[in-house]
């Protein structure tokens, strides 16, 4: 199937949402890593997210240039040819963008699918995300009405992160603190802001105790039920019911109940990065020491051409990481469920 189209991509999000599952947002940086996610959503029979974070997107470009707006244009472009080959549905996104990032970034690409809609295209990605955790948050939801009021007359969704996730993430860090924990007046300001559909679709990242980054169940105090009072207080003031498409960051180390009720509380999209670097990096490293003297030329020796050649270990990393977006589209239950 091609990439999702807006239509398409609305309603996934309406799916996951009515029937309380959530799709993977993989994190990718590469060809193999993006071939890794589609191929991981396909053997799931799951439709899916792909994403592009500024590092990533920096990483895309090359490191002669870092130009993060031609390697995500670029990964994106690549990926609308190779999704036709997969049988489910695949949304672009990016993924945190912070304030000083916003015009080597997100602006750019959003500008790129403007001039793609008015020559009757669809958008290159299907959603890209604003990080104004660290920004007040008048400051925050000011920037996000500008950035909504594009994305909407793109047919792009926009993501908003209103208060901080701990942890760090390509530079952008926060304490790990009480602050981490979105309030009910927060959730109302946002939606005084930026509606609730009338604007434009927006995803609203809030803050439940999620940490970025690698940590063991229980060092982090994850709060999933507190998506339900969010949602409750919004309800109570504006007369919609469940009014929020909740996004579930750092959630590495989650346990099944705490993902489970973070479903049942709205959430549709839940992001993939620690993980499934983890995952592709593994056999690559179980490959080198495995076959020391063949990647290496030991000695004087010439080593292994077969050993050393990338689409021999690359095949294992990608093999690897698409078994564990197997695996979260089962924990967050999108498998099976792709859009006929």
């Amino acid at each position: 199937m091609p990439i999702a189209t807006p239509e398409v991509y609305n309603e996934m999000l309406d799916r996951a949402k009515a029937g309380k599952f959530a799709y993977p947002a993989i994190n990718v940086t590469s060809s193999q890593t993006l071939n890794a996610a589609l191929r991981g959503f396909a053997e799931a029979e799951s439709d899916g997210i792909v994403q592009i974070s500024t590092g990533g997107a920096e990483f895309l470009g090359g490191q002669y240039s870092k130009d993060m707006v031609t390697g995500a244009v670029a990964l994106a472009e690549y990926a609308h040819i190779l999704a036709e080959k997969y049988p489910v549905n695949i949304a672009l996104h990016t993924d945190h963008c912070p304030k000083d990032k916003l015009d080597g970034y997100v602006r750019p690409l959003i500008a790129v699918s403007e001039e793609r809609v008015k020559a009757g295209k669809n958008p290159l990605f299907q959603s890209h995300m604003w990080d104004g955790s660290a920004e007040t948050l008048a400051d925050n939801l000011a920037i996000a009405q500008e950035l909504l009021e594009r994305t909407r007359a793109a047919n792009i969704i926009l993501e908003v992160e209103i208060t901080p996730t701990g942890g760090e993430e390509d530079g952008v860090s926060h304490e790990i603190n009480d602050s981490l924990y979105t309030t009910v007046e927060d959730a109302i300001r946002t939606a005084e802001a930026l509606g609730l559909g009338e604007k434009g679709r927006y995803l609203l990242a809030a803050s439940f105790g999620n940490v970025h980054g690698v940590y063991k169940p229980g060092n982090v105090v994850l709060r999933p039920d507190l998506l339900k009072e969010l949602n409750d207080g919004v309800a109570a003031k504006f007369g919609k019911a469940s009014p929020f498409d909740f996004v579930f960051h750092g959630g590495s180390g989650s346990t099944e109940q705490e993902i489970l009720t973070a479903l049942e509380n709205g959430v549709v999209k839940m992001n993939l990065d620690t993980d499934t670097q983890y995952a592709f990096t593994r056999p690559v490293a179980a490959h080198m020491f495995q076959n020391y003297d063949g990647v290496l030329k030991v000695d004087g020796e010439v080593g292994n051409k077969k050993a050393y050649d990338p689409r021999t270990w690359g095949k294992l990393a990608e093999a690897s990481m698409a078994a564990r977006v197997v695996e979260a589209t089962q924990n967050l239950r999108s498998a099976g469920n792709k859009i006929k």
